[in-house]
């Protein structure tokens, strides 16, 4: 354990949400194999930098052991959404692309072809692209340098990020997860790219995960700060991103909230309402360890991905479905871990309409049925 930023290497980083042992966030067991010990001995807790700003996770002793997912069509929606709006801004110059991948997949290669670059496996090259990678880097300080160095003279790095402004306003305490080592405010961004010799001359935000932000750098100082820039550090400097005691307000969320969460849950179970879930997320397994969700609470959770089908939600007897088991079963009530992919699954599951509850965009413990078969049942 150390308090040593990863950001800028400075001592002093302060411990800001301490969610105690928790299971790993990628790592689910077999359907059927008794939970035990051994899943849950992984602290889970964030510090903040008081030098640089940098939200981090505080350690982690985890193996990446992460089951690939289906790319929600959200992800895809908006990773298209961003091309076109920098393409638009003009800064999709030249004609090479190298791109720093994320673990949960996806790639914007495909798009920026059709834009003319062709993709490289070293630099330098005219656009560096990173869409939530550089989280789960556990030297951040090191992985900002090897992206600075991958960029052209005259080129781009183009670098998004879920938003730690929006993190504390929705209250996502769950996005701290074991192999996210970062959580970036554009205030903290800003040092740490300008550390590396890049500067930020322009900003663009977009909807997903309840707030993200893409950023231009290059490595000529801009001659004026971008206006969406200068509003987004306005808007940080407002909400206190970098005060530790603005921060630590997560923990109180996400005690709040799974306390309410549970309450909810056993009130339906009381009323005999059979509650799903959908969406074996890593953010999901924090909730429900915390929570102490089981089967008797809540019977499945269903997601697309083949390789977590037959698997279990870690610290839990709750089994992972594939989806037409989810409809098999006919649930009163299913839960979706991640609300981006509302609008796919309502068009995907229409015989499901009425009966989700949004996990993230609402305190959990506020929990209501929309329009549903048995309105107000889950209310605490």
């Amino acid at each position: 354990m150390t308090n040593r930023c990863r950001g800028c290497d400075r001592p002093g980083a302060v411990r800001v949400v301490d969610l105690g042992a928790l299971p790993q966030a990628d790592f689910f067991p077999p359907a059927g194999t008794p939970p035990g010990v051994p899943e849950s001995p992984h602290l889970l807790a964030m510090n903040l930098c008081p030098a640089c700003g940098l939200a981090q996770l505080a350690e982690d002793d985890t193996v990446p052991d992460e089951p690939r997912g289906v790319e929600p069509l959200a992800l895809q929606l908006q990773a298209a959404d961003a091309v076109r709006t920098v393409a638009d801004a003009g800064r999709l110059r030249g004609d090479t692309v190298l791109e720093f991948g994320s673990p949960h997949g996806g790639t914007w290669l495909p798009m920026l072809d059709e834009h003319g670059l062709h993709s490289v496996v070293d630099g330098p090259a005219d656009v560096v692209l990173d869409c939530f990678g550089i989280m789960h880097e556990p030297d951040q300080r090191a992985a900002f340098a090897r992206r600075a160095e991958a960029v052209a003279d005259d080129g781009v790095l183009l670098l998004q990020f879920h938003s730690l402004l929006a993190i504390l306003g929705g209250e996502q305490w769950n996005a701290l997860r074991h192999g996210h080592f970062a959580y970036y405010s554009l205030t903290a961004l800003r040092y740490l790219l300008a550390d590396a010799g890049l500067h930020i001359d322009a900003a663009w935000q977009f909807d997903l995960y309840g707030g993200t932000v893409l950023v231009a750098a290059g490595r000529e100082r801009p001659s004026r700060e971008d206006a969406t820039v200068a509003r987004i550090l306005a808007d940080e400097r407002a909400a206190g991103v970098c005060d530790p005691q603005v921060v630590r307000r997560l923990h109180d969320a996400a005690d709040r909230q799974t306390g309410g969460l549970r309450r909810s849950l056993e009130s339906a179970a009381s009323a005999g309402t059979r509650v799903y879930a959908y969406g074996a997320a890593s953010r999901a397994v924090a909730l429900f360890a915390r929570a102490g969700i089981d089967s008797g609470l809540v019977a499945g959770v269903a997601d697309a991905s083949p390789l977590k089908q037959g698997r279990r939600m870690p610290g839990t007897d709750v089994p992972i479905v594939d989806p037409p088991a989810l409809l098999g079963a006919d649930p009163d009530v299913v839960l979706l871990t991640l609300p981006d992919l509302l609008p796919e699954l309502r068009e995907r599951f229409p015989e499901l309409e009425g009966r989700w509850v949004l996990l993230g965009n609402e305190p959990l413990g506020t929990l209501s049925v929309r329009n549903g078969r048995h309105p107000g049942v889950m209310r605490p």
